[in-house]
């Protein structure tokens, strides 16, 4: 759980040093902005820029119930950002289960991936995919309504 949690707070850590430096020099008004842009990229970055996760189980269950996607992810991703973020408001529709709080869930990605953790890894109707195009995971998203 705590692993997702990494990368951003060393971003916030490091915005924070780098914004005290810069006040002790005297150039407080690039500090404030340099920690802001640090805060947002650590947001963006967190568990938190993605829809709630559940476990690999759950998903499966309730994928086979009503045929969406199911997405498996881990913080910190670019891949997984960028599938986030083009998804947009849709993005919720998907089960969105992370492989770093779910081991079930690494585990089946390890099945698919040849023993490793790629992601995002979208499982539609049964079938894995890695690394896919937003525009034709937002299109199963969209039949899956």
């Amino acid at each position: 759980m705590t692993r997702g949690w990494i990368f951003p707070l060393v971003l916030v850590l490091c915005g924070s040093l780098l914004a005290a430096v810069l006040v002790v020099q005297g150039a407080a008004a690039v500090a404030a902005p340099l920690l802001v842009l640090f805060v947002l990229l650590a947001g963006v970055h967190s568990p938190l820029a993605f829809p709630r996760s559940i476990g690999a189980e759950e998903a499966r269950r309730r994928s086979a119930l009503d045929g969406r996607p199911v997405v498996y992810w881990r913080a910190g991703c670019k891949y997984c950002l960028r599938l986030r973020f083009r998804l947009g408001r849709a993005a919720r529709r998907a089960h969105w289960v992370d492989i770093w709080r779910d081991p079930a869930g690494a585990a089946a990605v390890r099945a698919v991936n040849d023993g490793d953790e790629t992601v995002p890894t979208v499982v539609v109707a049964g079938r894995p995919h890695v690394n896919p195009d937003p525009a034709w995971v937002r299109a199963r998203l969209d039949r899956s309504v």
